[in-house]
């Protein structure tokens, strides 16, 4: 995990800058006693914050000014420039605020403003008092995090049937993996978050029924947690195919941060790694292997990895990429079974294999929800508001199919970014706000150097523009139907990135 943060970078604020030294910028970014400092116009006003993203230390400076708010060029978690609050995720921390003077054309930052306490709410009529969570991945962890942001007081039930508490699920196949990032880095909050904040968070208790009639959810335990609002945020799990072989030991998907120990720890001894499919889970834990020092195979039935989101042109540059760093793949085949050291592939070929991970992508978990009796089409259907067809009961994350596709279509993504920002306008809305989820969805992927940076969603396209050079890395890829553009993947051109998600936002 690379951290961006200089903080003795631009001038000293305490000694005062003129608006020439903006040079045209609406940011400047400079330092106050050794702290980053980001000071911004917005209309005629000086507004100074933290320069530095509180999720993976993005430089702000480089980032978008919207409004009063400032998005991070990295993974476009968004805050607010008057209160520094984490306004979208997947930041939830927010950066310090900065007195700002002025003294004839010079402009002084040299104080920091205490934080606002977090809000008191008074209990309002017809608010719920109870409140469970089913599942505890982005969706989940975000939304129980809002309710508490914003003063709700009620009982507040997290139900997880992972082992681990809530944690940064992205890194599992990438700086975790590779063995980049400490363990200590992957939970979203420290041990003792959930009781300072009132959330009772119940790991390794998986949900078995919803009782709506009684407004209770059963777990698997015979336990009964009655609600007024619920999430149903039970996410997604890995394809499992039947292949003979695939319940040995050194078989594995990849979900969990349980998943993720297991492939390291199996990893130590291993020297020849076998990782089926060439989506995003795929060739992101074939590089996380890579670094780790084993001979990695890549098989798929695909022609191009990547071709069904990015197109074969961005997935001929990641496969030279990955090839280059020595991985081997295998196009057009599957896997025929897995022995105790080795796996066949569809074509008769074998490949030495000390471990193997089946990586063709999830599907939404809908039992629950078909159990319940709402509404479900290839995921859990939700209005606007994220709200199901059973009032008081809300969706998010990979099991939502929301209004918000191309052409008037729903859409269900299986993104990071869009779960944990479902998660918080749930949240909201289960307290009444009646907010509508507009966002524009984004997700970014890690391939050894290289990350693709990704806005909208394009599930099929007639038209691929390239604007750039893609094998140079500096390149905007525009997915295009019906002369409209539906999302555009970006390398090395982060701004651009934040450009586009804005033009999205604003056509939506």
């Amino acid at each position: 995990m690379t951290t961006h943060e200089t903080p003795d970078a631009g001038p000293d604020l305490t000694r005062g800058v003129t608006l020439a030294e903006f040079g045209g910028r609406t940011m400047l970014r400079g330092h106050v006693g050794g702290e980053a400092v980001l000071l911004a116009r917005v209309g005629g006003e000086m507004l100074a914050v933290g320069a530095t993203c509180t999720h993976y230390s993005g430089p702000l400076d480089q980032g978008a000014i919207e409004g009063e708010t400032v998005r991070c060029p990295l993974h476009h978690a968004c805050f607010s420039l008057r209160t520094g609050e984490a306004l979208g995720a997947p930041a939830f921390d927010p950066i310090a605020c900065w007195k700002v003077e002025r003294e004839g054309d010079r402009i002084f930052v040299r104080e920091r403003v205490a934080p606002a306490p977090r809000p008191a709410r008074a209990a309002a009529s017809g608010e719920p008092g109870n409140i469970v969570i089913v599942g505890g991945g982005a969706a989940g962890f975000a939304a129980a995090e809002m309710l508490r942001r914003r003063g709700w007081q009620g009982r507040l039930t997290l139900l997880s049937a992972e082992s681990d508490a809530p944690c940064d699920r992205p890194n599992l196949s990438k700086d975790y993996l590779a063995g980049n990032a400490p363990e200590e880095w992957i939970p979203l909050r420290a041990d003792g978050y959930y009781a300072e904040n009132r959330i009772d968070l119940r790991l390794s208790t998986a949900a078995s029924r919803i009782d709506t009639a009684a407004h209770t959810v059963v777990t698997a335990d015979g336990s009964r947690h009655a609600f007024d609002r619920l999430l149903i945020a039970t996410g997604a799990e890995p394809v499992r195919l039947p292949i003979p072989g695939a319940d040995l030991p050194h078989v594995f998907t990849l979900r969990a941060l349980a998943d993720s120990r297991a492939i390291i720890a199996r990893a130590a001894s291993a020297g020849t790694a076998v990782v089926l499919g060439s989506g995003f889970i795929g060739l992101e834990v074939a590089a996380a292997l890579k670094a780790r020092g084993l001979a990695v195979h890549v098989v798929s039935l695909d022609a191009h990895p990547l071709e069904r989101v990015l197109g074969p042109q961005v997935g001929d540059f990641i496969r030279r990429l990955h090839e280059d760093h020595g991985e081997t793949f295998h196009m057009g085949a599957s896997l025929a079974s897995i022995g105790a050291g080795s796996v066949t592939l569809s074509n008769g070929t074998q490949i030495a294999a000390d471990l193997v991970v089946i990586g063709v992508g999830v599907k939404p978990r809908l039992a629950l929800a078909e159990g319940a009796g709402l509404a479900v089409d290839r995921g859990i259907v939700v209005n606007e508001y994220l709200e199901t067809s059973r009032p008081g009961i809300f969706a998010a994350g990979d099991v939502a199919r929301w209004p918000g596709g191309a052409d008037g279509e729903t859409a269900r993504v299986e993104h990071w970014v869009v779960a944990e920002r479902q998660g918080q306008v749930a949240a909201e809305n289960m307290l009444g706000a009646r907010k509508p989820y507009r966002d524009v969805p984004f997700f970014w992927s890690a391939h050894h150097e290289v990350t693709i940076r990704y806005v909208g969603h394009a599930p099929a396209w007639d038209e691929i523009r390239v604007d750039g050079d893609i094998a140079a890395r500096d390149c905007m890829v525009s997915y295009r139907k019906g002369g409209k553009t539906l999302a555009v993947a970006t390398i090395g051109r982060d701004a651009q990135a934040l450009e586009q998600a804005r033009r999205l936002a604003e056509r939506a």
